[in-house]
């Protein structure tokens, strides 16, 4: 594992990284770049398994953790899709060459489609896993009552019960305002490579009218979207990584 310093006017972040470099990786160029979810790490299921894939065949592969997650530096709860979005842009820029296939799981099809606006030259392909554009106010600001908006307001945060830990978790007002300042589904999406949308039928925590908004919103000569009957939500079964490395592969 490695890490780099990015120095910015709001300070010194540190990133932790994994990065495979195959020898003679000039010519099996595009790399691919994981992108993971919100509060997920590097050392996810999918991440790892891609970057297994990706020794076997040569690829140059990239995973990484946002600030505020895994081994990066940052507090999370004083973050938010702005500051990650920025870390993807730092790490691309700093860690690969040439386009890149974007692979996004959760969070990290939003912060792949960001990517696809700031940096398009970068950018090859994008795989979005269960893909969750604008989140923060479409599921979370949209889904809370009326005590927890002015708990939100008033307080600066909110706490929400997570299936994944063994405690809540903190929604900061910072992180829905950033959100705002963000989303990617309402002014017009233009993506001038091929997309692929891997969503499962049971994932509970992005709904399935999600892929197929963006199917509907985004401007792509080449986006297509396939439904996994009975995948979760974490589309880490043997037969969804599997699809998942077909998908890269095909692109």
């Amino acid at each position: 594992m490695g890490s780099f310093d990015i120095f910015s006017p709001d300070g010194r972040r540190e990133i932790a990284y994994h990065r495979t470099m195959p020898a003679g990786v000039e010519g099996n160029k595009p790399g691919v770049v994981f992108l993971g979810g919100f509060r997920s790490d590097m050392g996810g299921t999918k991440a790892v398994f891609l970057e297994a894939w990706a020794k076997r065949t040569g690829r140059a592969f990239l995973r990484f953790d946002y600030t505020g997650h895994g081994d990066s530096s940052g507090a999370f709860e004083t973050l938010g899709i702005g500051e990650w979005a920025q870390d993807a842009v730092d790490a691309v820029s700093a860690l690969t060459e040439g386009p890149q296939i974007l692979v996004g799981s959760s969070m990290g099809g939003w912060i792949s489609l960001l990517l696809a606006k700031r940096m398009p030259e970068r950018v090859a392909g994008l795989v979005g896993i269960a893909a969750a554009p604008d989140f923060t106010e479409d599921s979370m600001w949209a889904g809370f009552d009326d005590r927890q908006r002015e708990q939100l307001i008033h307080d600066g945060r909110v706490e929400l019960p997570s299936e994944y830990d063994d405690g809540p978790y903190v929604i900061t007002r910072h992180l829905i305002e950033d959100g705002r300042e963000n989303l990617v589904l309402r002014d017009p999406l233009s993506l001038g490579f091929p997309v692929r949308l891997l969503h499962g039928t049971a994932d509970v925590d992005v709904q399935m009218s999600v892929p197929l908004r963006i199917l509907e919103h985004a401007d792509c000569a080449d986006l297509r979207l396939t439904f996994v009957k009975d995948a979760d939500h974490r589309f880490s079964s043997p037969d969804c990584l599997d699809l998942i490395v077909e998908t890269v592969e095909s692109l």
